[in-house]
Order: C-alpha cells, then sequence, then structure tokens
C-alpha cells in the first residue's frame, strides 16, 4: 500500500462509515478493484483507521460526553452484543470479509429495505432509549458483521423499529461506533502482533495519514447526514445501495472479477 491507496481507503472510511451504505464493503471492493493486495497490514489499516472517524464523533458531539452514567451504562449494554457474537463468529466473518459477492448481495438486500423503512417506522418521535431498546440496537448492529449491511445503516433502523426518532437513533449509532471500533481495533491490532507482525516507519506513517483524512472527511459527513436524514429519510440511500450492489455484479461477472488477494 502507497500513500496514494491510503488517502484513497481513508476518504471511502470518512465517508460511508456514519452512513448506510457499508464503510467495510466500499472498502474491500475498492481494494479488490484498484488492486491494493490484502495482506494482513491492509487488513489492520483499515480497522485502524476507524480510530479518526472516532474521534470526529467525539469532536462533534463533546458536550454530549458529559451526560450521567445512565448514557454510558446504555452503550455499554448495546456493545455487549458485538462483543459475543464478535468472538463467536472471527473466523465466519473473515471469510465473509474476502467476498465481493457478499458486498453486492447485502447492499442491493439492504437497499430494498432501506425503501421501506421509512414507512415503516419513519413516524417515530421518542427520543427516550431505554436499556431494552439499547441492547435490541446492539442485536442489529451485529448484522454488520457481514459486510454490505452497514453498522450505522443496521443500527439506525434497529433504533427505529424501537420507535425512537430518525435524528435520535442516528446519534445513539454514532456513539455506539465509539466502543465497537475501538473493540475491534483492539482485537485486530492484538492478533496482529500475536502472529508475529511488527510495524515498519512507513507502516505507522500510512496509519497517521488514513485515520488524519478519516476525521477530517468524516466530521463533514457526520453533519451532512444528519440533516440530510432528519428532511429527506433514508430512500435516497436505499436506491444507491442497490444501484453499487448492481455495479459490483456486473463489474465483476463481465468486466474485471473482483478478487481479494
Amino acid at each position: 500500500m502507497n500513500t496514494f491507496q491510503a488517502i484513497f481507503l481513508a476518504i471511502i472510511e470518512g465517508i460511508t462509515e456514519f452512513l448506510p451504505v457499508s464503510s467495510t464493503g466500499h472498502m474491500i471492493v475498492a481494494s479488490s478493484f484498484f488492486g491494493i493486495a490484502q495482506d494482513d497490514f491492509t487488513k489492520l489499516f483499515t480497522i485502524v483507521i476507524q480510530l479518526g472517524t472516532i474521534l470526529s464523533v467525539i469532536v462533534l458531539y463533546f458536550k454530549r460526553f458529559f451526560q450521567s452514567l445512565d448514557f454510558y451504562f446504555k452503550l455499554v449494554v448495546a456493545f455487549i452484543p458485538a462483543v459475543v457474537f464478535g468472538l463467536l463468529l472471527s473466523d465466519f466473518i473473515d471469510g465473509l470479509l474476502e467476498n465481493p459477492i457478499t458486498v453486492a448481495v447485502s447492499l442491493i438486500v439492504g437497499g430494498i429495505l432501506l425503501l421501506k423503512v421509512d414507512d415503516w417506522f419513519g413516524a417515530a418521535e421518542s427520543t427516550e432509549i431505554s436499556y431494552r431498546t439499547a441492547f435490541k440496537i446492539g442485536l442489529f448492529q451485529c448484522l454488520a458483521m457481514i459486510p454490505g449491511v452497514s453498522r450505522s445503516g443496521a443500527s439506525i433502523v434497529g433504533g427505529m423499529t424501537q420507535k425512537i426518532s430518525r435524528t435520535t437513533a442516528a446519534e445513539f449509532s454514532f456513539f455506539l461506533a465509539i466502543p465497537t471500533m475501538l473493540g475491534a481495533t483492539l482485537k485486530k491490532s492484538y492478533d496482529y502482533y500475536k502472529a508475529g507482525f511488527v510495524l515498519s516507519d512507513d507502516q505507522i506513517n500510512l496509519l497517521l495519514i488514513g485515520n488524519i483524512v478519516g476525521f477530517i472527511v468524516a466530521l463533514i459527513a457526520i453533519k451532512s447526514f444528519i440533516g440530510f436524514l432528519t428532511k429527506n429519510g433514508f430512500r435516497i440511500f436505499g436506491y444507491y445501495r442497490i444501484l453499487a450492489g448492481i455495479v459490483i455484479l456486473f463489474v465483476h461477472f463481465f468486466v474485471q472479477k473482483l478478487t481479494i488477494i
């Protein structure tokens, strides 16, 4: 991976992490299409640069982090399902990460659901999240372990099914991203060093660049997304996902077979 490729992936991560379009899916396909080798460092890179996007949430919602302990307990409750399923399904998930077809199908199916979600749950206006609701949102978030599903999309829709508003669900999804991404980063980093790998100076620089770019782009994406979602709902993202999935399938089968190197 070179500097240009690192910046390219970080831009994709920053734009897509908090949109219901699947950041992991986009990075898998982009890496494959542009020939970025999916070696151990590249896989580490795509996880670790999420720290930059985490920081964007902390900066944008800084005052919200001084709420009551009840707020943090709810985040912990919502995070528990990801820990359990992540540990149990680790090998299965790694296998899915190497299949662009899984991404394409997930994008299309998720897109169809997003076309309907506003009609089903868009009238919800509650801003209160109970512990039970938090746990259910955490369960929905686990669906994003399938590449192409979208962590933010799954958790936001999960919140809407519990009768909370789109904006409240989206903001809770942003907060929930912090322990989720931090946990994934720590686990991936541990696995990387446990396997005997050591980061070179160039690789450390690439990680720094990726986090900085991801942070800046995510700041813009979050602010834009909340305003757009409040006014327009999910429909445009549904159409985008369907189109993206069809394009991936077409490219894979008729233009260039997308493979993970």
